[in-house]
């Protein structure tokens, strides 16, 4: 069966990748005729600086992926692992990818400028402005959820933590090899990796055993630091170096998961339409899947990527097709491998104590054995250190690059301010204010809430949001582009904006109660009345702007 389930993934992403793909880019698109990527024309050497494709896949795919890929298969286990993998294939090739190609590309087109901006030139003003507080919550609710988890990984495994510092040591090193000396990439890469195994042997000689509060005062000031920092001095040659770790994962995951030829005796197929998945209650499959499956299928934040670091990076608009739409099919392929180490190697006991195991250390023990026993020349103990790390990794990558976006996105958001009270703009408007906000409320929320309630509210958040972004990219593609393309991004969007609405209602009235069941338990009360809060406020705003579309959709499409 794991061999099976690996082969038909493979074929899939590829098969749509060079055939769906690059129809959009040829046809709808136009690449080849685009004219100069912002990178040049507006380079600044902040954040408008051309990349090489592979680079800024790197650093793409790193920003994207986080824990997300892994952390939602990892937990839709409950439901079987079937159910998971048709929402996974399902939504990566119909949802997950054009909504990653096509936000890349229209931020491209709009001089690397935020989805925001896109919605507020499309639908309307309104619909601008109920973008950027859905930017602004999800950033928070992303900060709460995968810093929780990060903390929780480096608390769990002394090893981690300080491979992770050797790493990013590792990467400004080789960083500066590569963008300042006649190495080049080449070489300087050659000379990152080496440092990498430096890190790994490092970390592993100096395991720390500290609380998980001590981890997030430690993450805290390095996200506040690194989304501050320019983007070549840390992020880039960090997310480029992580990009080997998601090779190697993926490599070795996938020779293990293809030569293993092992059953799925680890979970069954499926087990109740309403298994007890989120925060303990009993959660329908439908609608709530995207509450748990979010990175793995498609994602919001994948368009703030791509519209706040990627599009500012990006050397030429023909590198999209491989950035955005392939970056999607790479994270969709690593979230089907999540499923079949657990679901094959999980040895785990079903309902309730499958539940209680956290989804990360669920995935490390599953992979590190999947890898292990097709692999013997990568130890268990090696494969257990590397997944940590890996996962640690791309996590605290998605975090600062969450901080990055949330600072972006306080900036803009305090514009109006500019001309009405300067020093209140000015306030607001400083990288460092605009940043701190943003990490100390998501590390506030982390520290008081569990994962089985925040991941689903970070997940919804972010299905919401990527619900929007998909009606916007259906206005571009009809007003802008060419309409006959119009309904292969307008259906999907449709069905994913019902889901998840429905999904989100339903979270506010089964989940969200059960935060104040114990009101001596303060800061759960603060967490569940924040994140309720948040919550409503996106369901508000998310028909506010479906009701602009409506009646923005009705105006007649610009001649192509």
């Amino acid at each position: 069966m794991t061999t099976l389930i690996a082969l038909f993934a493979l074929a899939l992403y590829l098969v749509f990748y060079f055939t769906y793909g690059k129809t959009l880019r040829d046809k709808l698109l136009k690449s080849e005729h685009a004219a100069e990527a912002p990178s040049k024309r507006l380079g600044d050497g902040v954040d408008y600086i051309p990349t090489s494709k592979y680079v800024l896949f790197g650093h793409h795919f790193a920003s994207i992926a986080g824990a997300g890929p892994i952390t939602g298969p990892a937990i839709a286990v409950a439901w079987g692992w079937l159910p998971g993998l048709i929402w996974i294939w399902f939504g990566n090739v119909f949802l997950g990818a054009i909504h990653d190609y096509l936000s890349l590309a229209a931020s491209v087109r709009y001089d690397g400028r935020s989805m925001q901006f896109v919605a507020q030139d499309l639908i309307s003003k309104n619909a601008g402005k109920a973008f950027g507080w859905f930017i602004l919550f999800l950033c928070i609710l992303v900060v709460a959820a995968f810093g929780d988890i990060v903390a929780g990984q480096f608390a769990a495994d002394g090893r981690v933590f300080f491979a992770f510092v050797f790493f990013c040591v590792a990467a400004v090193i080789s960083g500066y090899f590569m963008y300042k000396t006649k190495l080049g990439l080449g070489w300087g890469s050659l000379l990152g990796l080496a440092l990498v195994i430096v890190a790994f042997a490092a970390g592993n000689q100096f395991p720390v055993k500290w609380s998980k509060d001590i981890y997030f005062l430690i993450i805290f000031a390095y996200i506040l630091l690194a989304s501050t920092l320019p983007v070549n001095l840390l992020l880039q040659p960090r997310d480029y170096l992580s990009s080997f770790f998601l090779y190697f994962g993926l490599a070795v995951g996938g020779i293990a998961a293809i030569t293993a030829f092992k059953a799925f005796d680890a979970i069954p197929v499926y087990t109740s339409f309403s298994a007890k998945v989120i925060g303990g209650v009993p959660s329908p499959f439908w609608p709530t899947v995207p509450l748990v499956i979010a990175c793995g299928a498609l994602s919001g934040f994948h368009a703030l990527v791509a519209a706040g670091t990627s599009s500012k990076q990006i050397a030429s608009e023909k590198d999209a097709l491989f950035v955005g739409y392939g970056g999607m099919l790479t994270e969709g392929f690593l979230s089907t491998l999540v499923v079949i180490s657990i679901a094959a190697f999980g040895g785990l006991a079903l309902g309730d104590k499958l539940m209680a195991t956290p989804a990360i250390p669920r995935f490390v023990q599953s992979f590190a054995k999947m890898v292990s026993t097709q692999l013997p020349f990568l130890p268990m103990d090696f494969m257990t250190l590397f997944a940590a790390v890996w996962v640690s990794t791309f996590a605290l990558t998605t975090l600062d690059t969450t901080n990055r976006l949330g600072r972006y996105i306080i900036q803009e958001m305090a514009l109006p301010l500019k001309e009405k009270n300067a020093s209140v703009y000015g306030f607001f408007n400083n990288k460092w204010v605009a940043s701190f906000i943003i990490a100390f409320v998501g590390l506030f929320l982390a520290r008081a809430g569990g994962y089985t309630y925040l991941w689903p509210a970070f997940s919804g958040a972010n299905q919401l949001l990527a619900s929007v972004v998909m009606l916007t990219v259906a206005m571009w593609v009809n007003k802008k582009l060419d309409p006959k393309y119009t309904m292969a991004v307008l259906v999907p969007a449709i069905f994913l904006w019902v889901t998840v609405s429905a999904a989100l209602i339903w979270y506010e009235i089964f989940v969200i109660p059960t935060f104040f069941k114990d009101m001596a338990q303060i800061s759960k009360v603060i967490t569940g009345a924040t994140v309720g809060g948040i919550t409503l406020f996106m369901l508000v705003l998310n028909f506010i702007i479906f009701f602009g579309f409506l009646k923005n959709w009705k105006a007649k499409p610009a001649a192509v």
